[in-house]
């Protein structure tokens, strides 16, 4: 099957999962995860009509991204990996929206970079749903100080949360807490939901899911 025909496929399930959970159509945005495939396996994609991408690593976007987004300028990149804050002012620069903002030194980074380069990405907080050590993001106890801190101490603009279950667990109860947390925030975005979990995810309320094995094949 082909990158366009898979790619089809995604967004009918989408659709079919947001019919099934009594959702408004288009109501969840399709994230195509591209990290690790060249411009030449993503151009298909694009030429299929998807706008949306998402990337792990700044420096692998900023390989490819800025040709592409020059030949089409209303794709809208997200950055879906750990930002190291030393990496701010390229993720600034390069990404629309930044979906891991997962400690304060990271929040206080793009703060800085976002009024230096007068660019206002949009943010989303990642949430550790099962606490994992190996994992970024902040706690759930913690979550909702820490984006009242962004709004209020740094000026930032927190648009949703994100997170990434543990893989052996089952998601909808991690869903159902970042759903939980995101009210508790007044928050409406949350991205959450990749190959396997997408439809569970939407079932949960997702506005965003992250497809990237579904549509481009494993890596």
């Amino acid at each position: 099957m082909e990158v366009e025909e898979r790619l089809q496929d995604v967004v009918s399930r989408i659709q079919a999962a947001e019919r099934s959970a009594k959702r408004t159509k288009g109501a969840v945005e399709l994230v195509a995860v591209s990290k690790t495939f060249d411009a030449e396996a993503i151009r298909p994609a694009i030429s299929a009509g998807q706008r949306v991408f998402g990337e792990n690593r700044v420096q692998e976007a900023q390989a490819k991204w800025p040709e592409m987004k020059g030949e089409t300028p209303d794709l809208v990149l997200h950055l879906i990996g750990p930002l190291q804050s030393n990496k701010a002012a390229e993720a600034v620069a390069l990404f629309d929206v930044i979906e891991t903002v997962d400690r304060e030194k990271i929040a206080r980074a793009l703060a800085a970079e976002m009024q230096k380069q007068g660019r206002k990405p949009k943010l989303y907080v990642q949430v550790n749903t099962g606490l994992e050590p190996q994992k970024a993001g902040i706690a759930p106890e913690e979550t909702v100080a820490f984006v009242d801190l962004c709004r209020r101490e740094l000026g930032l603009t927190v648009e949703g949360l994100m997170c990434i279950p543990p893989v052996e667990e089952n998601p909808g109860p991690h869903f159902a807490l970042l759903a939980k947390l995101a009210a508790a925030c007044k928050l409406e975005k949350l991205s959450m939901g990749m190959s396997g979990d997408f439809e569970t995810a939407i079932q949960f309320g997702a506005t965003s899911v992250r497809v990237g094995s579904a549509i481009f094949g494993t890596r």
